[in-house]
């Protein structure tokens, strides 16, 4: 101990003679040195380093917060998502399911649409069968009743002498006047 004393006191001392030594002893100048800068480091630099220290902390806590935070709004973002998928998948359904009931209302109304209009056919096609039956019925009836008047005509003209045909007015003048006689 007395020879780190020494050379403490040598470190400190300096010769009278004005000259600059060296302490040779290498050991107890290391040590000496090293505490003095250790001492000073930390005197100056605790500071310095508290402060670097607590603004690293500080940036810390603030990313950590800023990280809750985002975390926080992305977990209720998903949450608005998934409420938002949810109801956008029941409407998709909603709308799936009407969607095929009224395509299936459309079917029904167009097949019954259809039958309607063959009914229709149907009937005009009926119709027509029947006015056309109808008109040759008559086209026929009216050659029938022609040839049979021209047949009457001709049989009439071939046995009808003047006799005959006074005798025809006679009738019939007496048949106009009994009718006139019933009416008064």
């Amino acid at each position: 101990m007395k020879n780190i004393t020494d050379s403490f006191l040598c470190f400190i001392y300096w010769p009278s003679a004005g000259s600059f030594g060296f302490d040779t002893d290498i050991l107890a100048t290391n040590l000496i040195n090293l505490s003095v800068v250790l001492g000073v480091l930390i005197f100056f630099g605790k500071g310095v380093l508290s402060d670097l220290l607590d603004n690293r902390k500080q940036r810390i806590l603030r990313t950590i917060r800023n990280s809750e935070e985002l975390r926080e709004a992305a977990v209720e973002q998903l949450e608005k998502a998934r409420a938002r998928l949810s109801k956008v998948e029941t409407e998709a359904d909603r709308f799936r399911v009407n969607g095929y009931s009224e395509i299936e209302r459309e079917k029904l109304n167009l097949i019954n649409s259809i039958y309607t209009t063959l009914e229709q056919f149907e009937n005009y096609k009926n119709e027509t069968i029947h006015f056309e039956q109808q008109r040759a019925i008559n086209q026929v009836q009216q050659r029938v009743l022609q040839q049979a008047l021209q047949g009457a005509l001709g049989t009439l003209n071939s046995c009808l002498n003047n006799e005959l045909h006074l005798r025809t007015i006679g009738a019939n003048i007496d048949m106009f006047g009994a009718m006139k006689e019933k009416n008064k």
